[in-house]
């Protein structure tokens, strides 16, 4: 067939390189549509085998899992096409083209060096993606697109190295004896918004625009979770990192104002809980990382959407600007709610069905304080994104605002993602079937759904015993970033403090060489130097005749 010449994420870029000469933009989301007949036309195994300078490059590398990603990613950058028809610049539509075709490349990739090349178009797509926000997004873009320079500079530092001393460039489970494998892990790491780089997120995201912040939301931070389950799972440390993460979402959400920030807060909470199965490595929380991932991509899009769509009618992003909306936006309202609920891993959401693998992974493995840590974060998350957002969005004192429902494109997104989020949580089995492994684990058993509503109860109910304290106010909160900004202006005003003085030493050696010139010419032209003075004509002529001699002598025996 002629789909099995094709790849998938590399079709998606060529639609993006596309897109600003397209006339309709409704043809949009169908090219999401035929990247997934492509992409399911295409037998498991290795597809598109290069030799290069002694290394073996797999374009195309699929099994459960690559398909796993690659299909949400599809589905979402489908749904995100719609909510975004609205979007007038198609700078930012044609770039988040390509950065979705550049991820779903990176998951199919069967090598580090084609992993690398993608991984790297991904940063620079999704900087214009940010970019393309507003005047505001520049500075946060830059800091974005610092960080992930960076990254892919540890990243090449690991593949060379690694490459080099194995000998191969296979993509898989990495030799934890190879210190380049560590460097590799770093780069993944920071993509994934782990310490002390977690701000990256929530300084860039809000600062695109009301359909920019959806793309963004589903594609880096979940590329980073597959190749970190490819190729780092079992280690250990990756729990440590991914409690880190979860509190650290958790605590700045609720200290947050901004609408949009509070859930990219939550993006590196969620992630958190990612790495933490991805840390314990068995079967069922290697599940547990995939099935969280696919369900938090749809439900964070999903709530993505409501603030974006709120954004687009209001022009506000601030908690303490909105409230009273559920009023005129009650689509836009529920469809909040949905997702705020799957977000808290309320019984018959697809969060319910997908967190709890996680959780009983750190059960079956005996880690209790892990256990504990997990069920105190699934009540913070709650707290953060299951009332917090609603609160103050859609319930909280009337702002007085003008607004109603977005266009109906806009919403008919939502409604889609909705319907997923109760449709999955409902019939659990669909989603199990396509994990990596078997899955024997019942979520819906009378204890779990019993504690699993008291924990949510309580975390509802102590919301409004502390709604005072919660409240926020226009302030700023100061993240870890705040470090990396004012140690980046130290480096900047030394480097430029040590440029100039360099530069006025150049400049005084550049003057001491002229002056010394100068005086030698002086010396040996000026009026006393020797070829200054007068000479006398009767020396002249005997000079001339020497030298006449000399070319006669030379000529006459040459």
């Amino acid at each position: 067939m002629i789909t099995n010449l094709l790849h998938p994420g590399i079709i998606l870029i060529i639609f993006g390189l596309l897109i600003p000469y397209i006339k309709h933009k409704q043809l949009i989301p169908i090219f999401p549509i035929i990247s997934f007949i492509i992409l399911i036309s295409i037998d498991d195994g290795s597809h598109f085998v290069i030799n290069y300078n002694y290394f073996e490059l797999v374009i195309i590398s699929i099994d459960k899992l690559s398909k796993l990603f690659s299909y949400i990613f599809l589905l979402i950058l489908f749904c995100t096409s719609i909510f975004s028809l609205n979007q007038e610049n198609r700078t930012e539509i044609a770039s988040a083209f390509i950065y979705v075709g550049s991820a779903i490349s990176v998951v199919l990739s069967g090598d580090l060096i084609t992993l690398f090349i993608f991984w790297e178009i991904m940063a620079i797509a999704s900087t214009i993606v940010i970019w393309s926000g507003s005047k505001d997004a520049y500075y946060p873009g830059i800091r974005y697109l610092a960080v992930h320079l960076l990254g892919g500079s540890i990243l090449l530092i690991g593949i060379i190295g690694y490459a080099s001393s194995t000998g191969s460039a296979a993509f898989d489970l990495m030799n934890p004896e190879n210190i380049f494998s560590y460097f590799i892990l770093v780069g993944f790491l920071i993509n994934a918004g782990s310490p002390p780089f977690s701000s990256w997120i929530p300084d860039s995201y809000p600062s695109a625009s009301w359909s920019g912040t959806v793309f963004l939301s589903a594609f880096t931070t979940k590329t980073a979770v597959y190749v970190l389950i490819r190729g780092y799972a079992g280690y250990e440390f990756l729990i440590y990192i991914g409690v880190f993460m979860i509190f650290y979402g958790i605590i700045f959400a609720i200290l947050e104002n901004d609408m949009r920030r509070i859930l990219s807060y939550s993006i590196v909470n969620q992630v958190g809980f990612m790495i933490v199965a991805i840390g314990i490595g068995t079967e069922i929380a290697i599940n547990g990382a995939s099935a969280h991932a696919f369900t938090h991509i749809i439900y964070k899009a999903l709530l993505l959407m409501s603030a974006g769509s709120v954004f687009y009618i209001t022009g506000k992003t601030k908690c303490t600007d909105l409230g009273g909306l559920y009023k005129t936006m009650p689509l836009t309202m529920i469809c909040g709610i949905i997702g705020a609920l799957s977000i808290s891993a309320f019984p018959l959401t697809s969060g319910f069905i997908s967190k709890s693998l996680t959780v009983q992974a750190a059960v079956y493995e005996d880690l209790k304080i892990l256990w504990l840590l997990l069920t105190m974060a699934s009540a913070g998350v709650f707290l953060h994104a299951g009332i917090k957002f609603p609160w103050f969005v859609f319930f909280q004192k009337d702002a007085k605002l003008k607004a109603s429902d977005p266009p109906n494109n806009m919403k008919l997104a939502m409604i889609i993602l909705s319907f997923l989020c109760i449709f999955i949580g409902v019939f659990p089995g669909l989603l199990y079937s396509i994990l990596p492994f078997e899955v024997k684990y019942l979520p819906y058993t009378a204890d779990h759904v019993s504690s699993q509503l008291q924990l949510l109860m309580f975390s509802g109910l102590a919301f409004f015993i502390l709604l005072k304290f919660l409240k926020r106010t226009l302030t700023i909160t100061l993240d870890f970033d705040w470090f990396w900004r004012k140690f980046g202006q130290l480096v900047i005003n030394e480097f430029n403090i040590q440029l100039l003085i360099r530069f006025k030493n150049i400049i005084k050696s550049i003057q001491g060489v002229i002056s010394q010139t100068i005086e030698s010419l002086h010396k040996h032209n000026g009026p006393s130097g020797v070829l200054g003075r007068s000479w006398p004509t009767g020396h002249m002529a005997f000079w001339t005749t020497i030298l006449l001699a000399s070319f006669l002598l030379f000529y006459l025996f040459a």
